[in-house]
């Protein structure tokens, strides 16, 4: 059985994104916070998504020379979309992006879908957000660990992802690691 991961990165007062759905803050120059992102996204065995953030990654990183690439390309995907397979249909014209072409489309019930996800072999199911695909899985309790990347930025507002919580929800710390530019990676469990 494998467990799932929700990776993201957010700022120092709990937002993934600006209230427009800003993300460039989270893009520093730290080397070894991007390399511990690196790894943690190179350790899985599927990457699932919600359909927009599905359609802008399958526009980027087929043709991106990031570290980010290999994994994000290599790894099998899954994404979360209500369209059913015309999804797929966004990225079919998209060079480079045959992997993305073949993602398992996840349209029925969120827990049931990650319960079927989660019941084969293999290492951790990442998921990536964004916000609402994010904010579905925690107020479900599906997510199994949380690998929060905290930048040093203050955004005052924007898109949180706790905020669908029905009551307080408990964590245990698991890891934490502070990087030279100032960006914090912690991996919490449920308590």
């Amino acid at each position: 059985m494998r467990e799932l991961i929700l990776k993201l990165s957010v700022s120092i007062d709990g937002f993934v994104a600006g209230p427009h759905g800003e993300t460039e803050w989270m893009f520093g120059p730290d080397p070894e916070a991007k390399a511990w992102s690196v790894e943690a996204v190179s350790n899985a065995s599927l990457h699932i998504m919600g359909s927009r953030t599905f359609r802008d990654m399958a526009a980027y990183w087929p043709t991106s020379t990031d570290a980010f690439a290999p994994p994000m390309n290599q790894i099998p995907k899954a994404v979360f979309s209500r369209q059913g397979p015309a999804i797929l249909e966004t990225v079919e014209a998209v060079a480079g992006a045959e992997s993305w072409a073949k993602a398992y489309v996840a349209s029925g019930d969120l827990a049931e879908e990650i319960a079927r996800l989660k019941a084969q072999d293999g290492k951790p199911i990442l998921a990536h957000g964004g916000a609402s695909f994010a904010r579905g899985l925690i107020a479900r309790g599906l997510v199994d660990q949380f690998a929060l990347l905290t930048h040093p930025v203050a955004l005052g507002r924007g898109l949180p992802v706790f905020s669908e919580l029905p009551a307080p929800k408990p964590l245990k710390l698991v890891s934490s690691k502070a990087f030279p530019g100032g960006s914090v990676a912690r991996v919490y469990r449920a308590a």
